[in-house]
């Protein structure tokens, strides 16, 4: 009988950010951002390790003052899933266990999501997880807000910041807001990065485009829990009321 999956959480910070540098620092009811992802993170109960992994020494003294677990790495990654797999090198995580990508612009994340995140990797065979919720059409018309849609066994055809799947009629459909959460086998994380950006991906900006225009299937789970994404400074005031309102009993 194989060992039991091991589960290790890996949040990518970066200082810089066309609109919205230091985000991983910007201040919500008086911690950083990163903190805040951080102690949602360990609240999963399936994760062996959560870690920051940063460039930047200013994100790292912050870290590490708050009791943080803290990476550093190269300062030129192309992506986050460059760096988490840099973390996850340094981390000697083994090829069988999951790496979770944690987006460090999701404070509001609710600790059940990552365990609905990691659900397939009941399955041997399963390499890539990701999330989606359904959202209304005002919503889904906006770019910023990444679409997906599915084949028959939820895993994904595509991502779009369009609107997909355009309804040429005036019917009723469910649209699939993507959330930005990954789970890779090790051995998955490692291929995805040996391979080139790929054409779509450069199109959309949205580098998940990679494993499918490889041929690498990602299994989406649909969950009904909610976060909200930090894009932008206007975002955090937002953010801050979902906070307030959440279940989840902050720490420290």
């Amino acid at each position: 009988m194989p060992p039991p999956t091991r589960y290790y959480g890996i949040i990518p910070a970066r200082y810089a950010s066309s609109r919205f540098p230091g985000k991983p620092l910007a201040e919500i009811h008086g911690m950083p951002m990163f903190w805040h992802v951080y102690q949602r993170a360990s609240q999963c109960p399936e994760m062996e390790a959560v870690a920051l992994a940063t460039d930047d020494s200013r994100i790292e003294a912050a870290a590490r003052n708050l009791g943080v677990p803290v990476i550093m790495t190269r300062d030129d990654h192309p992506s986050g899933t460059d760096r988490v797999l840099e973390a996850a090198l340094q981390m000697h995580i083994p090829d069988n266990a999951v790496v979770v990508n944690i987006q460090g612009d999701e404070p509001a994340m609710q600790p059940r999501m990552i365990s609905e995140l990691i659900a397939p990797f009941a399955d041997p065979s399963a390499c890539v997880s990701t999330l989606a919720r359904v959202i209304d059409r005002r919503t889904a018309d906006n770019p910023d807000q990444v679409k997906v849609v599915l084949d028959a066994a939820n895993r994904a055809i595509y991502f779009s910041r369009s609107l997909v799947p355009y309804p040429r009629e005036a019917e009723t459909i469910e649209f699939l807001g993507h959330i930005g959460l990954y789970a890779f086998r090790m051995n998955a994380l490692k291929q995805f990065v040996s391979l080139p950006p790929g054409r779509l991906e450069a199109i959309e900006k949205l580098e998940q485009l990679r494993l499918l225009e490889n041929g690498i299937p990602i299994h989406v789970v649909i969950t009904k829990l909610q976060s909200v994404g930090v894009d932008r400074p206007e975002d955090i005031d937002r953010v801050s009321r979902l906070i307030d309102k959440s279940s989840i009993i902050k720490t420290g």
